[in-house]
């Protein structure tokens, strides 16, 4: 497997394997100089919500190191083309930026704007601002690594991203919510699967009696009824 190169820094990045909604897995591309993860096309939306958590621990891990600046311009690991920048609003943690690719091929974002964007990370309010800089007047931004003086801003004047911190009340929320959507997601449903059966054997029977196949073909139903549920199981398992 090729290495992909980093957006900013263009040093290889470290490879991460995560498990994948249905069935198989999610290799992403991670820099923990630049705090940046690579996603290609939908991989950050494949990622099992067991799989969201184990990459969060990964992050938290290295949320410490020292952090290299974003470089400018941002390329696209796979066509080298500028990335684009762009916002976007999270259900739960609020607006988010990112860097994309036009031709499709992924997108860039930094570890902070990732959990923002799941999120464990929780934005500043215009009070909470104000109060902060009292006591603390530059901060460094969570999303490109650049100074932000919050006594006159309000968001980061180089990537626009947010003033945020890593609330824990925001961490147990959301570490609460993507464990309850892995333990739904690992729970078979033994009726559904019944069910599903069912249909699938009713809609072959009518199939057959379209094509006038013989009256013993009832028997066949009881046999392939069995084997359609081993295949069901089968498929359920292996996930």
């Amino acid at each position: 497997m090729q290495p992909t190169a980093c957006p900013s820094c263009r040093q290889s990045m470290s490879k991460h394997r995560f498990e994948r909604l249905l069935h198989g897995e999610v290799i992403l591309d991670l820099c923990f100089e630049c705090q940046g993860i690579w996603f290609d096309d939908f991989e950050s939306v494949q990622i099992t919500p067991g799989g969201v958590i184990e990459l969060f621990k990964l992050l938290h891990e290295h949320h410490d190191d020292h952090r290299r600046p974003l470089g400018e311009p941002l390329q696209c690991p796979r066509c080298k083309e500028k990335l684009l920048h762009g916002l976007d609003i999270a259900k739960h943690g609020g607006q988010f930026n990112y860097h994309r690719c036009l031709q499709k091929h992924g997108r860039f974002t930094t570890f902070a704007q990732f959990m923002i964007e799941k999120g464990f990370v929780r934005q500043l309010n215009t009070a909470e601002i104000d109060e902060l800089s009292a006591k603390v007047g530059i901060i460094r931004c969570m999303g490109c690594g650049a100074p932000v003086d919050i006594r006159k801003d309000h968001a980061c004047t180089h990537c626009r991203a947010a003033i945020t911190i890593l609330d824990p009340g925001a961490v147990e929320q959301a570490l609460a919510r993507f464990q309850t959507a892995e333990v739904k997601r690992t729970t078979r449903d033994v009726e559904a699967l019944g069910d599903a059966i069912v249909m699938r054997e009713r809609e072959k029977s009518r199939l057959r009696r379209q094509k006038n196949e013989p009256e013993n073909a009832s028997i066949v139903d009881a046999i392939d009824l069995l084997t359609t549920g081993a295949e069901f199981v089968w498929n359920l398992i292996r996930r």
